[in-house]
């Protein structure tokens, strides 16, 4: 779908079927050059290195590339190099975009229409205002009905301070122009396993906790965004492949070794140790971050590099 193309009097999601989100997706880093400025070559390496090893898709501007902490022309920056990619790949690509205020999202929603490849926006569940269910499927419906392109909803409870019912969940699959839901709740809970059970038609449901994301695909998630998928992206589209294929032992025996390589690169706050491992690989310039975000503890990186090694 053209991000210029006005909509179609059906649900959006429609057009963006299930299979275009499944297998993994990974949302790319911001590498940073020496003088603090965008390394524009290395984040299209790291682009097309993800998809060379089997990866859907990418996620640009997602919180694992710190876009909390980039300038209004290095976001564009980021998204350009991304999207130019995804275009010569034809390979999926998400955008995250907007905030907890209605209003600013779909302005930001918006920009979207003036891109050239954007397959959907990652939007995140409202945080801090924590309105009611009834104010988040309302913040939800007002914006897929104006969004040039479809909507992945991103629920992250314990960033949002947003715990939802299945049941909510359920409703916001349900709208029109919602294609699907990055499911980060910390764990598989009752909520996961009920809306599993039971979801909308066309609607996709994406593992965004690295350490779950083999219980959720064994559950019938879709596929997942993992920052872990930078490194050893084959094995983390293998084990997608696996479970979808009813292939459990093996989709088992490998979840448990992907788990350990999760646990290491999430040991401190992400994306630190991710960049560390990646500048120890030679495949970005620096391992920066931007404050409030310190640099991994080399301790750290040398345990997740141990973890690439095992795998």
């Amino acid at each position: 779908m053209s991000p210029a193309t006005s909509r179609p009097d059906t649900r959006t999601s429609d057009v963006l079927s299930t299979e275009t989100l499944a297998g993994i997706h990974v949302p790319l880093i911001t590498p940073f050059a020496a003088d603090g400025t965008v390394a524009a070559v290395s984040l299209e390496g790291l682009a097309h290195a993800v998809l060379d090893a089997g990866a859907r898709g990418i996620v640009a501007l997602g919180t694992t590339g710190e876009p909390a902490s980039l300038t209004a022309d290095e976001k564009r920056t980021v998204v350009d190099v991304c999207s130019r990619v995804c275009r010569e790949r034809g390979a999926t690509l998400i955008v995250g975009a907007g905030s907890h205020d209605t209003r600013a999202t779909a302005a930001a929603l918006a920009d979207l229409s003036h891109l050239p490849y954007v397959t959907a926006a990652l939007v995140p569940v409202p945080y801090f205002t924590r309105p009611m269910a009834a104010g988040v499927l309302a913040h939800f419906t007002s914006l897929a009905a104006t969004s040039p392109v479809p909507l992945i909803v991103y629920h992250v409870p314990y960033r949002t301070a947003q715990p939802l019912s299945a049941a909510c969940l359920r409703a916001l699959g349900a709208l029109r122009g919602v294609a699907g839901m990055k499911y980060a709740a910390g764990g598989v809970d009752e909520q996961a396993v009920e809306l599993l059970g039971d979801l909308p038609e066309d609607f996709a449901v994406l593992a965004g906790d690295d350490l779950f994301v083999s219980p959720l695909l064994a559950l019938g998630a879709t596929g997942g965004i993992l920052a872990s998928a930078h490194l050893a992206t084959g094995s983390y589209v293998e084990l997608a492949a696996a479970w979808h294929a009813g292939e459990a032992a093996r989709a088992r025996k490998l979840g448990h070794r992907l788990t350990a390589l999760s646990a290491a690169l999430f040991a401190e706050p992400n994306p630190t140790v991710l960049k560390g491992v990646l500048h120890a690989q030679g495949r970005i310039p620096t391992a920066g971050v931007r404050l409030p975000l310190l640099p991994a503890s080399r301790a750290a990186v040398d345990t997740a590099l141990a973890r690439v090694a095992e795998l």
